[in-house]
């Protein structure tokens, strides 16, 4: 059966040729003067054969930090930097990544803070730190990994990378898991909202979950979660329809609008009091869900999405209640998980194959220069589900069956 290759169009894919100066052998294609090959012939998968073509380009594009903002990110926050592609090079135990799509997060905001957190503060200068997707483009000597696999890392905004094996997952794609599943329900949102819930919100069946920020990557699936755990979960979104998408499609108790001015007695009225609170967005909704505790309630404090941009945050004042509820705050960060996540990840997987948990994307079309421009969106709420964006289009393949 023949196909034509979809990149470049020319022959039919058992009869395709390097272009002349060019041979080709094994699955990659030189040019035997020692210049840059201009294309590369693949296959991947080992199920099925697949032929791709790509012309390498001169130059790509990398996203650096320009500036610190004191409050809300800037137009001028960030910089475009255009480099060589030549200078991309796999070394021993390396591989080229084409990058195709970036996740947006708000733990962002923190990596451009100049102070002590988790992770070291992106320096000026430096490319943005960013979890993406993308294909093994070239593989260098000893790397596990080899051209036109699909992998999920930490390369950050930059159209390509250069990245170890070590730091980078080969993507599983069994039926059912698609690759974006892994920047969202299989990536950090999926597990920040598992361990959030098992470990530190250790949520049991009956028992009452309310959930901030619910309408994003993690309280969407931490929502799906605390169902599947046999609670009742509410869920706290901004405006009418993201509530309504909430009921009718995650299908959570209830879902209160945090913009209506109603919203404290529509909580007093359909909560009443709570078990568990999955934190979001911190400020005045969780200094108010503090004072709808039950007796060992537990708050998960997994983000403060509202005052990331604030100079000076809000504080707490109706923090005694946890005293006499004999309640527990506690923050964590899902990277000290590192070694449960397989267990994490075979629930999730389960989740979604068996279509118990849901997935959404917020995707944002237009290339890597859309990231830094798409970002504020986590900080306005204009965005519903998992926000990504597409750096580029996923390699185009056809099967020789």
């Amino acid at each position: 059966m023949n196909y034509l290759c979809d990149f470049c169009k020319l022959l039919p894919l058992g009869n395709h040729q390097p272009p002349t100066g060019l041979q080709e052998t094994g699955n990659h294609a030189y040019a035997p003067e020692g210049g840059e090959a201009k294309y590369t012939h693949f296959f991947f998968l080992p199920t099925l054969s697949f032929l791709l073509c790509t012309m390498a380009p001169s130059s790509y594009k990398r996203i650096v930090l320009n500036s610190r903002p004191v409050a809300d990110i800037e137009p001028d926050t960030f910089r475009t930097e255009v480099a060589p592609f030549s200078q991309l090079k796999a070394g021993e135990g390396q591989v080229v990544v084409q990058c195709t799509y970036l996740s947006l997060d708000p733990a962002m905001r923190g990596y451009i803070r100049d102070v002590r957190s988790y992770l070291p503060p992106v320096q000026i200068g430096e490319v943005m730190r960013a979890a993406g997707l993308g294909v093994v483009v070239q593989a260098g000597p000893g790397s596990k990994l080899k051209v036109g696999d699909y992998v999920s890392g930490a390369w950050g905004m930059q159209e390509y990378a250069v990245a170890k094996d070590k730091h980078l997952e080969k993507l599983e794609l069994p039926a059912g898991i698609e690759p974006l599943d892994y920047l969202n329900v299989l990536g950090s949102s999926g597990l920040t909202a598992y361990f959030g819930l098992k470990d530190i919100g250790q949520l049991k069946a009956g028992e009452k979950l309310v959930v901030s920020g619910a309408a994003g990557s993690v309280g969407t699936i931490a929502c799906q979660l605390g169902k599947a755990a046999g609670a009742k979960v509410y869920a706290i979104a901004g405006g009418p329809e993201k509530c309504k998408w909430l009921e009718q499609e995650i299908g959570v108790e209830k879902a209160l609008d945090y913009k209506s001015p109603s919203f404290f007695a529509d909580v007093k009225k359909h909560v009443g009091y709570l078990d568990v609170y999955f934190d979001n967005v911190g400020g005045d909704i969780l200094d108010f869900m503090l004072t709808r505790l039950n007796k060992d309630a537990r708050i998960v404090l997994c983000g403060a999405i509202s005052q990331y941009n604030a100079v000076k945050p809000n504080g707490l004042k109706a923090y005694m209640n946890l005293i006499s509820q004999r309640a527990t705050l506690r923050g964590f960060i899902v990277m000290d998980y590192e070694d449960r996540y397989p267990e994490a990840l075979a629930a999730l997987r389960k989740g979604l194959v068996s279509g118990s948990i849901k997935r959404k994307f917020h995707l944002v079309e237009g290339g890597i220069e859309e990231a830094p421009k798409a970002l504020p969106m986590l900080f306005s709420g204009g965005n519903t589900g998992k926000l990504v964006v597409r750096v580029s289009n996923e390699p185009s393949v056809r099967a020789k069956l």
